[in-house]
């Protein structure tokens, strides 16, 4: 690629929603709508503005967006409870829980509580063992998100070198095992990598998810590298200097309307296919 390319996530996430407006008129034909319970707990703003957005894309393609906002002294026992009364619901697709919670509550065990049947944002240690072999229904919605864009620009993966900046278990490492089970040579960076710029100087494929606004350097780029950038900061801005990376790279996530986009788009694709799922029971 000799032009610079701009992964533009918005298309991307309009490809991927295109496709699912046949399977939910099929779905509801046989009676069924796709649901997505997402729960809320406290009055974070920034979860409570990613909450509305995913109910507003649910709207729009005619999923049922159920909204649980639970009191911000709520217990790990009291939100595992409502956990399982939307397991056992059949109305139920998929299950979000919006995260961070509040510092009482065991997020891992809240996690763990929701049925891998109903994990559509993969964030059970069971969707993570599927991901890394490979055959997870529901994969992690932002590395999901990643590989769409990725694949939706036929951006080269086998032979590759690809370094994450990141290593949480909902989006470093389960990127870096999708991105290995499709034969790139992967690297994961993280807070106690030495010499960071270094390493990513080293690589074809550049996935930031470190959390920093503007962390990753232009001139620690190799030449032609793509880059994804999966953070959002404050002010609008990713993990990676946009305007110093655009200058080496070949392809670029921008922020917004890069991975965050298709991230949603990865949720809803994930919870019509768990109501498909159903409805062949």
């Amino acid at each position: 690629m000799t032009d610079k390319l701009i992964l533009d996530g918005a298309r991307v996430a309009e490809s991927i929603k295109d496709e699912l407006k046949a399977k939910i008129e099929a779905l509801s034909a046989q009676g069924i709508i796709p649901c997505l319970a997402t729960i809320l707990i406290g009055e974070d703003p920034a979860s409570e503005t990613y909450v509305r957005m995913k109910g507003n894309a649910c709207k729009r393609l005619g999923i049922t967006s159920r909204r649980i906002h639970l009191d911000k002294a709520t217990s790990t026992e009291e939100l595992i409870a409502v956990i399982s009364q939307l397991n056992e619901d059949p109305l139920v697709h998929g299950i979000l829980l919006q995260h961070p919670v509040p510092h009482q509550i065991d997020e891992r065990a809240a996690f763990e509580a929701i049925s891998i049947h109903k994990d559509v944002d993969g964030v059970t240690a069971l969707g993570f063992a599927q991901n890394a072999f490979g055959y997870a229904d529901y994969p992690s919605c932002t590395p999901a998100a990643i590989m769409a864009i990725l694949d939706y620009y036929r951006i080269p993966i086998e032979g590759k070198h690809a370094v994450i900046i990141g290593r949480s278990p909902i989006l470093g490492k389960p990127v870096s095992l999708m991105l290995l089970n499709r034969n790139a040579t992967v690297t994961i960076c993280h807070s106690k990598t030495l010499n960071l710029a270094d390493m990513v100087g080293l690589a074809d494929i550049i996935v930031a998810a470190v959390g920093k606004p503007k962390f990753i350097q232009g001139n620690w780029l190799r030449s032609g590298a793509v880059v994804l950038d999966a953070g959002y900061n404050a002010g609008n801005v990713g993990d990676v200097d946009y305007e110093a990376c655009l200058l080496k790279a070949s392809a670029i996530t921008p922020v917004p309307a890069g991975v965050g986009p298709v991230t949603i788009a990865m949720l809803l694709k994930h919870t019509v296919a768990a109501a498909e799922k159903l409805a062949l029971h």
